[in-house]
């Protein structure tokens, strides 16, 4: 079996290459935190939609980002390879070339840079340098986070710290920074909605690694389905969605004043049918839908957590 990339199709442009480069449905689970952390401060009569529109942007653009040097990084490291089985990448076929995706990378980490820039102006002003120079280098670090998960000279993501980069980034940072631009407070409390959206965006990573089991460990890049295996990957599985869920749980007990703030328990047959999917389907291209349900299911999720917490 030839190991040579097959060449882009002359019916792609460069337009719609760039468009499937940016993954577009990567997108909602990206905002899913940030969504979180305005329903929060709504909930508080703190909302400030200027401050939620901003960060949203910021990290929009940072998926996007992450997005070009994961679909750079594979292609160099190898893990985009014919053993791959999910969707073909950009690079990989031809259809952008390394050169124009490393420029791609540059341009959104510039733009991921001034859209946190402007966040940070609006929401803080000048409150205080420490505040402000704390949450530049919370940025900076989301920035170098998303490039250097698959590229990079060492990139983390081989070495099985995706799992922690996603639920530090797509949980804790996302709905606590967005919770605090606009309250300037966080209580303890706010960590456990936070922990329940790590949980959850970790599960939607965990589903897609499940899935490059096999050309992952031949490509040498050790994520935790790989280090599992797997049955285990499986049962992990299972574990975050559960944690996910007892956070919110908890988080509502503690905080309890109305009935609907147990909105959210509407999203969890979605949950186990995602669960159970994923530990039923034991051939890679069967598992690829489910990263899209569980990704939908975590954005419903946090819609009906949200709203139940505002009513």
């Amino acid at each position: 079996m030839s190991t040579i990339p097959p060449t882009a199709s002359p019916a792609t442009s460069p337009a719609q290459a760039w468009i499937s480069a940016f993954r577009p449905r990567t997108l909602p689970l990206a905002l899913a935190s940030i969504l979180t952390g305005g329903f929060l401060a709504a909930s508080h009569g703190q909302f400030r939609p200027v401050v939620v529109g901003l960060a949203a942007l910021t990290t929009i653009l940072l998926q996007i980002l992450s997005n070009l040097a994961n679909d750079y990084g594979d292609s160099q490291n190898g893990a985009d390879s014919v053993h791959r089985e999910g969707p073909q990448r950009a690079v990989q076929s031809g259809a952008i070339s390394p050169a124009q995706m490393k420029r791609g990378m540059s341009l959104f980490g510039l733009l991921s840079l001034l859209s946190g820039l402007g966040l940070l102006w609006v929401a803080l002003g000048t409150a205080g340098t420490w505040i402000f120079l704390t949450f530049l280098v919370l940025g900076l670090s989301a920035i170098w986070a998303a490039v250097n998960y698959t590229a990079g000279a060492k990139p983390y993501g081989y070495a099985g710290l995706g799992d922690l980069s996603v639920f530090t980034f797509f949980g804790l940072v996302g709905v606590c920074g967005t919770y605090y631009l606009q309250t300037r407070m966080l209580p303890l409390t706010v960590l456990l909605p936070a922990a329940a959206l790590g949980c959850f965006a970790t599960a939607v990573l965990n589903v897609n690694n499940i899935r490059d089991i096999r050309s992952d460990e031949l490509a040498g890049k050790i994520t935790i389905p790989v280090r599992l295996g797997p049955v285990r990957a499986r049962r992990y599985h299972w574990l975050l969605l559960l944690l996910g869920f007892g956070c919110a749980v908890v988080y509502v007990t503690l905080t309890y004043h109305s009935p609907w703030q147990w909105l959210f328990v509407l999203a969890a047959p979605l949950l186990v049918r995602n669960a159970r999917a994923v530990g039923q389907r034991q051939e890679s291209m069967q598992l690829d839908p489910l990263l899209k349900q569980m990704a939908l299911t975590t954005l419903v999720f946090t819609l009906l957590f949200g709203v139940g917490q505002v009513l």
